[in-house]
């Protein structure tokens, strides 16, 4: 078992903070009540029942004690995902700085002619 795995359990206990659930290879898991689903849950019991079969994915798994923490959440947000938007842009198209590199020229002469009669309106009035 590794984390990400998605896997059939039978629950086999319900408390205040999560269901405690039996998986197929016979490790014991807990689905922590912020896993069951999005949102708010105000009783657990509504949604969950001892001996519901649930599919839950791994979110953490401990080699030692043998213990999992699942996730029937992640599932539910993964049916709905919402498709990718199209962006009306010129992506396909590699540019690169081309369009900068041939603006350049023309940025440097606007420039040196505005600091040019920036020059001279100062000499042509000093008191300013």
């Amino acid at each position: 078992m590794k984390i990400g795995d998605k896997l059939r359990g039978t629950i086999t206990g319900i408390q205040p903070y999560g269901a405690f659930v039996e998986l197929e290879s016979g490790i014991t898991g807990l689905i922590h009540i912020s896993e069951i689903k999005t949102g708010y849950i105000e009783n657990i019991h509504d949604l969950l029942a001892i001996g519901d079969t649930v599919q839950v994915q791994v979110l953490d798994f401990d080699e030692y004690t043998k213990k999992a923490s699942l996730s029937m959440r992640t599932l539910e947000e993964e049916k709905h995902r919402l498709p990718k938007r199209h962006r009306f842009s010129n992506d396909r198209h590699k540019f690169g700085f081309a369009p900068l590199a041939k603006s350049i020229p023309t940025w440097t002469e606007e420039a040196l002619q505005f600091l040019s009669n920036q020059k001279d309106e100062k000499e042509n009035h000093p008191e300013c």
